[in-house]
């Protein structure tokens, strides 16, 4: 009997060891869905109580800090593979320095004026504009109503909305043409302020990261370095790659849009290069304006704008993203759609530009974090113990 009671209570161990091991896997799995709960929790409370408003003033009114910091993160590597050449750091923090100033320089003394002229050039090409687009409705809607088709109402519609545009934009433009003067002003500022602090902070940016390590439980510093790394190098490279595409998209939709005959072609031009920044939606986006400005000069011009768009997209998608980006961010389509979706809900243009890059950084982070803890294969493992349980 005393033999039988002791089997029976290792029988009753073993058992009680597969719970425990079962519960603590569970634990791990809802220790994940917490933070991932606490995480949409928190995003729903700074939406619904207008922090989101808030933070973006505090953004706007830091963000010279943030320029700064770009700037020497873009240019610490230069300035220190001049130091490993012997050169003194701070030598190499003014040339870099003089190089930007006169890159920068060089660059608005021979645009701004042509841009200007330009935009001088457009404006005054804006009741042309109206004029061609109001006689190609007139030549649609005839088209229309000999066909039998009752358009009258769309008609009445379309040109109320036209005259009210027209008005709004003549008596608007002069506040348009203020504010957009004035923002610029303010972006001026912030970026000469940014470039004040990212020269100040370039002197000392390798030290920043020795102070973090410093400050931090030993235990933690190889993976803190080893994630930094990743995220870094993964950081480093897109932003790179993002600018010289958009640098390629300016110079070859310049071109394209010249040879196609419209107005300005440097600032749709430029807007097709900014909006590009946004993955598969930015093209549309920046295409739309010339395309419609095109048409409204005349047929041909519009469809040689389609042409020249088309033939641009076509050598970045082939040529420009698998030459520079490459695979830097690793993300499937889907993913990046997703989050351009979510981001641009909480944080519109801004957060589209952003989504990349933070997904990129979420992904890695994920990605570190499982390779340490091995979190899916114990999510796994106990998904399929609980199944041979239940069976």
């Amino acid at each position: 009997m005393f033999f039988n009671k002791k089997k029976d209570q290792n029988i009753d161990v073993s058992s009680l060891n597969e719970i425990l091991e079962i519960g603590k896997r569970l634990m791990h799995i809802i220790y994940v869905v917490t933070i991932v709960v606490l995480v949409l929790l928190a995003t729903y409370v700074l939406r619904e109580w207008k922090l989101f408003h808030y933070l973006g003033e505090l953004l706007v009114v830091i963000s010279p800090i943030f320029i700064g910091i770009i700037v020497a993160w873009l240019f610490d590597p230069v300035v220190t593979w001049l130091q490993e050449k012997k050169v003194p750091r701070i030598v190499g923090c003014i040339g870099i320095y003089l190089l930007l100033i006169s890159f920068i320089f060089i660059i608005l003394y021979s645009f701004i004026p042509l841009l200007g002229d330009q935009i001088g050039d457009f404006v005054g090409t804006i009741p042309d504009i109206f004029s061609n687009l109001k006689d190609f409705a007139d030549g649609m809607f005839d088209f229309f109503g000999q066909s039998g088709a009752d358009v009258k109402f769309i008609e009445e519609k379309l040109y109320l909305w036209l005259e009210n545009f027209a008005t709004e934009l003549t008596t608007g433009l002069p506040n348009m043409l203020l504010n957009i003067i004035k923002s610029m002003l303010n972006g001026g500022l912030s970026v000469v302020l940014g470039l004040m602090i990212g020269f100040y902070m370039l002197f000392d940016f390798n030290k920043i990261n020795d102070v973090l390590v410093n400050n931090m439980p030993i235990s933690w510093r190889k993976n803190y370095a080893e994630l930094g790394s990743r995220i870094n190098s993964s950081l480093r490279n897109y932003v790179q790659g993002i600018l010289l595409i958009m640098f390629l998209v300016f110079i070859t939709q310049t071109i394209g849009l010249t040879l196609a005959g419209i107005k300005a072609p440097l600032i749709f031009a430029l807007f097709c290069a900014l909006t590009d920044v946004i993955p598969y939606f930015g093209p549309y986006i920046g295409a739309v304006p010339a395309i419609i400005v095109g048409f409204t000069i005349s047929p041909i011009t519009g469809i040689l704008c389609i042409v020249s768009i088309v033939v641009v997209q076509t050598l970045e998608n082939n040529f420009y993203q698998p030459l520079i980006m490459g695979h830097t961010m690793k993300l499937h389509p889907v993913t990046i759609m997703v989050s351009l979706l979510i981001f641009q809900h909480f944080f519109g243009i801004i957060g589209m530009v952003i989504a990349t890059p933070a997904v990129a950084c979420i992904k890695v982070i994920c990605s570190f974090v499982n390779e340490k803890l091995h979190l899916i294969d114990m999510i796994v493992g106990a998904s399929e113990e609980v199944e041979i349980q239940s069976n």
